[in-house]
Protein backbone atom coordinates (compact mmCIF):
# COMPACT_ATOMS: atom_id res chain seq x y z
CA UNK A 1 0.00 0.00 0.00
CA UNK A 2 1.49 3.31 -1.35
CA UNK A 3 0.10 6.59 -1.86
CA UNK A 4 -1.23 7.32 -4.46
CA UNK A 5 -2.62 3.78 -4.34
CA UNK A 6 -6.67 3.22 -5.49
CA UNK A 7 -8.47 1.33 -3.17
CA UNK A 8 -11.88 0.23 -1.69
CA UNK A 9 -11.99 1.11 1.59
CA UNK A 10 -14.82 -0.50 3.92
CA UNK A 11 -15.72 3.57 5.61
CA UNK A 12 -18.95 1.61 7.77
CA UNK A 13 -19.56 2.52 10.22
CA UNK A 14 -19.89 6.11 9.97
CA UNK A 15 -21.84 8.78 11.56
CA UNK A 16 -23.01 12.14 11.03
CA UNK A 17 -21.56 13.84 7.45
CA UNK A 18 -18.78 10.94 7.23
CA UNK A 19 -18.73 9.09 4.16
CA UNK A 20 -20.08 5.49 4.71
CA UNK A 21 -20.12 2.03 2.67
CA UNK A 22 -17.51 0.70 -0.05
CA UNK A 23 -16.15 3.27 -1.63
CA UNK A 24 -12.75 4.18 -3.73
CA UNK A 25 -10.13 6.01 -2.04
CA UNK A 26 -6.98 7.84 -2.69
CA UNK A 27 -4.00 6.54 -0.15
CA UNK A 28 -2.46 10.12 1.19
CA UNK A 29 0.03 8.62 3.55
CA UNK A 30 3.98 8.23 3.25
CA UNK A 31 5.34 5.06 2.93
CA UNK A 32 8.07 6.72 5.74
CA UNK A 33 4.98 6.02 8.26
CA UNK A 34 5.28 2.56 9.63
CA UNK A 35 1.50 1.98 10.94
CA UNK A 36 -1.19 -0.28 11.01
CA UNK A 37 -3.51 2.84 10.08
CA UNK A 38 -3.61 4.60 6.59
CA UNK A 39 -4.71 8.03 5.53
CA UNK A 40 -6.91 7.85 2.90
CA UNK A 41 -9.44 10.30 1.16
CA UNK A 42 -12.70 9.34 -0.23
CA UNK A 43 -14.02 9.26 -4.11
CA UNK A 44 -17.01 9.99 -5.29
CA UNK A 45 -18.60 9.81 -8.63
CA UNK A 46 -20.73 12.62 -7.66
CA UNK A 47 -19.82 15.31 -9.74
CA UNK A 48 -22.50 17.55 -8.75
CA UNK A 49 -21.66 17.62 -5.19
CA UNK A 50 -18.19 19.20 -5.86
CA UNK A 51 -17.05 21.37 -3.02
CA UNK A 52 -14.34 24.04 -3.13
CA UNK A 53 -11.68 22.29 -2.69
CA UNK A 54 -12.28 18.94 -3.95
CA UNK A 55 -10.05 17.29 -6.99
CA UNK A 56 -11.69 16.22 -9.76
CA UNK A 57 -10.25 13.03 -11.42
CA UNK A 58 -10.72 11.61 -14.86
CA UNK A 59 -10.97 8.03 -15.19
CA UNK A 60 -8.11 6.54 -17.08
CA UNK A 61 -6.53 2.95 -17.47
CA UNK A 62 -4.47 4.21 -14.20
CA UNK A 63 -6.76 4.63 -12.17
CA UNK A 64 -9.34 2.25 -13.05
CA UNK A 65 -12.12 4.16 -11.85
CA UNK A 66 -15.54 3.25 -13.23
CA UNK A 67 -16.42 7.31 -13.66
CA UNK A 68 -14.78 10.53 -13.76
CA UNK A 69 -14.83 11.28 -9.91
CA UNK A 70 -13.65 14.02 -7.18
CA UNK A 71 -11.43 13.18 -4.51
CA UNK A 72 -13.23 14.45 -0.94
CA UNK A 73 -10.60 15.89 0.43
CA UNK A 74 -12.00 17.54 3.51
CA UNK A 75 -12.78 13.79 4.34
CA UNK A 76 -9.22 12.57 5.52
CA UNK A 77 -10.01 9.66 7.32
CA UNK A 78 -7.41 6.89 8.86
CA UNK A 79 -8.56 3.56 9.11
CA UNK A 80 -7.00 0.36 9.93
CA UNK A 81 -4.96 -1.62 6.93
CA UNK A 82 -8.29 -4.06 7.04
CA UNK A 83 -10.69 -1.91 5.96
CA UNK A 84 -8.59 -1.54 2.17
CA UNK A 85 -9.86 -4.62 0.65
CA UNK A 86 -9.59 -4.36 -2.88
CA UNK A 87 -6.70 -2.71 -5.37
CA UNK A 88 -7.94 -0.62 -8.14
CA UNK A 89 -5.43 1.24 -9.59
CA UNK A 90 -2.82 4.74 -8.93
CA UNK A 91 -3.47 8.35 -8.79
CA UNK A 92 -1.20 10.37 -11.45
CA UNK A 93 1.76 12.43 -10.12
CA UNK A 94 -0.30 15.76 -10.84
CA UNK A 95 -3.22 14.40 -8.96
CA UNK A 96 -0.61 13.59 -5.89
CA UNK A 97 0.63 17.13 -6.25
CA UNK A 98 -2.97 18.91 -5.82
CA UNK A 99 -3.78 16.59 -2.64
CA UNK A 100 -0.34 17.73 -1.35
CA UNK A 101 -1.08 21.01 -2.11
CA UNK A 102 -4.73 20.75 -0.54
CA UNK A 103 -3.08 19.47 2.90
CA UNK A 104 -0.49 22.10 2.81
CA UNK A 105 -3.35 24.47 3.20
CA UNK A 106 -5.67 22.22 5.46
CA UNK A 107 -3.09 22.10 8.00
CA UNK A 108 -1.18 25.44 7.59
CA UNK A 109 2.09 24.01 6.79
Amino acid sequence: MKKGDIFLVNFDPAFGSEYQKVRPAVIIQSQKISSQLITVMPISSKLKNKNQNDISIRKNQNNRLFLDSLIKVAQVSSFDKGRLFHFIGKADSLILKKIDVYLKKHFSL
